[in-house]
């Protein structure tokens, strides 16, 4: 096979390749890294004796990802706060995955084997041969993995999950009430049982813990609105993040932030914050009030 095929085949495979590594680092900046580590040693294979190059290069992230993932576990076990993965703007939509933060939150609590094979078989529709070559384990066992894995993300899974257009609506109103301090209108948005959860990656202030309940929840939204003194961000969209809806804003600090909600019966269950820079640096802000990018 001629170079130029090769790498052909290999940029035609480069975003499927990148979402699986994502998933299963919870990183995009990592999930580029480990593509581009495919692709040198795709390069250096003999592409002649490849019958499926999408399986093969499948089983070459699928085995740099796990390998990554022993040190990244060593890292998050020291890391400042709570951890979320980087958030990826319409990348669950495109997908068609239906695999959203909150599940990628619950695949988090999965051993790595678990995780390689549910997302192999269930999402990247890779037949549990490939999952054993993948991640060195036998077909059966693979199989045992994966539905354990399935068991957990349907436990997870929202029982009614909202439309788009009620899910932007909802994030609209929500962006509104909580940077202006309207404390009834956060009454009404939030469910009983709401929980935030924030990433500052130990650089930028946020709630070092979640924080449970509406009473708690709107206390804290009524403390940030008090220090911008109800001030909007100067920029902000609103669209998907990781399949929930969700907003980008640029803070009065100048950097960006996401906020994604998961919700249910028409009221927010969960709050995603990210404020970590390093897992925002992926992210191109334009003024443009109507789209995300």
């Amino acid at each position: 096979m001629a170079p130029d095929d090769a790498g052909a085949i290999f940029e035609a495979l480069r975003p499927r390749l990148i979402r699986i590594a994502y998933r299963m680092l919870g990183s995009v900046a990592e999930a580029e890294d480990i593509v581009q580590d495919a692709w040198l040693r795709w390069m250096g294979t003999d592409q002649a004796s490849v019958r499926d190059p999408r399986a093969f290069l499948a089983r070459i992230v699928t085995r740099l990802c796990l390998d990554h993932i022993k040190s990244a576990r060593v890292r998050r076990e020291t890391y400042p706060g709570t951890w979320l993965p980087e958030p990826a703007i319409e990348m669950a939509q495109d997908e068609g995955d239906n695999l959203t933060l909150t599940l990628m939150m619950a695949l988090e609590r999965l051993s790595p084997l678990e995780r390689a094979a549910f997302l192999l078989h269930d999402l990247f529709d890779i037949g549990f041969d490939e999952v054993a070559k993948a991640i060195g384990r036998d077909p059966v066992t693979c199989r045992k993995l994966a539905s354990r894995a399935r068991e957990h993300v349907r436990a997870s899974a929202p029982r009614f999950p909202v439309a788009e257009e009620h899910g932007h609506d909802i994030a609209e109103a929500f962006f509104h009430a909580s940077r202006s301090g309207d404390a009834t209108a956060l009454q009404s948005l939030l469910a009983q049982d709401v929980v935030i959860y924030s990433d500052g990656g130990g650089t930028r202030k946020t709630a070092l813990n979640p924080i449970f309940g509406r009473d708690k929840t709107i206390r804290f939204f009524l403390g940030v609105a008090g220090k911008v003194e109800g001030q909007m961000p100067s920029i902000h969209r609103i669209g998907r993040i990781d399949g929930l809806p969700g907003i980008l804003t640029l803070e009065e600090d100048g950097m960006p932030q996401t906020i994604a909600l998961a919700i249910e019966n028409g009221q927010i269950t969960a709050i995603y914050v990210m404020r970590n820079p390093d897992k925002l640096r992926h992210l191109r802000i334009v003024p443009d009030n109507d789209h995300m990018n």
